[in-house]
């Protein structure tokens, strides 16, 4: 099945089955490979109150290997690179764990839930997760910070 048909199948899957706080679709009609994501924070976490904007990029090669997601809201998170990438850190996406039945639609839960519960054993910036771990008061706080000066 090709790239296309695959993508084509899980946007009308995504657009019939909505998931929580999590709005997606390609960024224009004439290229399924790039999509717009948008990720209103959970309540409870930090970020609550927050409105992320997220890139997803399919490879030609979709569903053989890994979509790329990049946050192109600024957020303060362990598992998102402080830089203007944006990289998301998400196991899920690692070559050696991806696997052609994970579907568009488990990547952007997992992506959501990394709001509520950041992986901080697995982070890109390893100083906010060493903050989160050792004080947690203190990241929320900047968390918070972030999220009312960049995600509102």
């Amino acid at each position: 099945m090709s790239a296309i048909k695959r993508i084509g199948r899980e946007l009308k899957e995504f657009n019939d089955n909505p998931l929580p706080n999590i709005s997606a679709g390609p960024a224009s009609e004439d290229d399924l490979f790039k999509w717009n994501v948008i990720l209103t924070a959970p309540p409870g976490s930090p970020y609550t109150g927050g409105i992320f904007t997220l890139r997803l990029e399919l490879p030609q090669e979709y569903p053989f290997k890994p979509p790329t997601l990049s946050f192109t809201t600024k957020i303060y998170h362990p598992n998102v690179s402080n830089d203007d990438k944006g990289s998301m850190c998400l196991g899920i996406l690692r070559s050696d764990s991806w696997k052609p039945s994970c579907k568009i639609s488990q990547v952007l839960e997992m992506a959501a839930g990394l709001l509520k519960e950041p992986n901080v054993d697995d982070a890109v910036e390893t100083g906010i997760a060493e903050e989160y771990k050792n004080n947690y008061e203190q990241f929320a706080k900047t968390a918070r910070e972030w999220t009312r000066k960049h995600a509102k």
